[in-house]
């Protein structure tokens, strides 16, 4: 497998154009960061690899925990392939450089942005899997106690091409409720302003009266909740059953000329999504003592039950949507479904590559199931991840 050299200065990608990182800034929005005591270049040092290493990029979040729970417990050299420490990167507009630029060579991506990635930037990118489902919330202010308490007030999202910002629309709209972006949000007239804010910076803009609630993946929301700061108004997985947030990107050169280098790093991720499913606080410690910067209590919370804190929060108790969760399968239906829920999806950021973009045709050149397919066959079939088919239908209810 050849790769081009990997030296990224801390100042940028070098061959990176400008447009390229203006369209993906307006795509993808801002930093997300969970600590401000992370060393300067973390994510942005040059690297460097052997021709057979398979390097990782991920986001300090547990959408992220599949990957890193792999190269913890030697998942993937377990199952053949060769795997670098993953690198951390802040934002999802430098993973998605590093990304294009040929530093990194999986990666776990917001789907909507997987989707810009390859129709909006021509990106040699490919849907390999899901990396989770679920694990994302509204959390609000304390006084706040519907969703329609929201009218008036500002929301903040991580990105504008997320499934957060395209759910808690439909939430939004479920309630009579408009979203309005650059405007003052009118509480008569039921508006709500959305904002792009860094994760890291959402918990003490709720604190402050800045926002009236953010929607993000955890362990933002229970970082929210230890800190006795906000409380969980919906899960996002209580509106969309199961849906997909993250998924595993690999280049899409390493799926067509090695082949057998891409199915063992997939057995590899595929086997680490069963083991943390079943061994949650296991996984939590393992990723508070190596890979994330947030407190154990707030990884723990993410990962294990804790309905019954906001049982409000919960419309569909036989879901199970208020815990991250981990089916590697990714369905047509949801990818389907998702690209009409974007184009109703207000956006300040470039939609043009929806156009005429139609399911079969992401589901036929972005989407690739046959690596995932063997690796759920090799640890027991669908009923390892409570699936007993590839199909399924979509369940919304707001």
């Amino acid at each position: 497998m050849t790769r081009p050299s990997s030296s990224r200065p801390s100042g940028g990608v070098s061959g990176f154009s400008a447009n390229r990182r203006t369209v993906l800034g307006a795509g993808a929005g801002l930093a997300v960061a969970a600590s401000g005591t992370w060393a300067a270049g973390v994510g942005l040092g040059s690297t460097s690899a052997t021709s057979s290493q398979i390097r990782i990029g991920y986001l300090p979040i547990t959408d992220a925990a599949p990957l890193l729970v792999g190269h913890a417990r030697g998942l993937f050299a377990e199952h053949g392939a060769d795997v670098q420490k993953p690198t951390l990167f802040r934002s999802w507009s430098s993973l998605s450089e590093a990304f294009i630029s040929g530093e990194i060579d999986a990666m776990h991506l917001l789907m909507p942005m997987a989707l810009h990635l390859k129709y909006g930037l021509g990106a040699d990118a490919r849907i390999t899997a899901w990396n989770h489902i679920n694990g994302s919330a509204l959390t609000v202010s304390p006084t706040i106690d519907d969703v329609g308490d929201l009218a008036g007030a500002t929301v903040a999202i991580p990105a504008w091409w997320s499934v957060h910002n395209v759910v808690l629309q439909k939430l939004l709209r479920s309630e009579g409720l408009t979203p309005v972006i650059r405007t003052s949000p009118s509480a008569s007239a039921g508006e709500v302003q959305l904002v792009v804010m860094a994760p890291s910076d959402m918990i003490p803009a709720l604190a402050n009266g800045v926002i009236g609630g953010f929607v993000v993946a955890d362990p933002f929301n229970a970082a929210a909740f230890v800190q006795h700061i906000g409380k969980t108004l919906r899960y996002l997985g209580d509106v969309w059953k199961d849906h997909a947030c993250c998924v595993t990107v690999l280049r899409g050169s390493l799926v067509d000329d090695d082949a057998d280098t891409a199915q063992s790093f997939m057995d590899g991720l595929v086997a680490a999504q069963s083991w943390t499913r079943e061994n949650r606080a296991e996984a939590a410690k393992i990723l508070s003592d190596s890979y994330l910067p947030q407190p154990l209590p707030a990884i723990r919370r993410a990962l294990t039950d804790h309905a019954a804190d906001f049982p409000g929060a919960v419309h569909h108790p036989g879901w199970g949507g208020q815990l991250i969760d981990f089916a590697p399968y990714p369905y047509e239906s949801f990818t389907a479904e998702l690209l009409t829920a974007m184009r109703e999806t207000v956006v300040d950021a470039p939609s043009d590559f929806l156009s005429g973009l139609e399911p079969a045709q992401a589901q036929r050149d972005l989407i690739d199931t046959r690596l995932v397919s063997r690796s759920i066959e090799k640890v027991g079939g669908m009923g390892t991840f409570g699936a007993s088919s590839t199909q399924r239908t979509e369940e919304i209810e707001p």
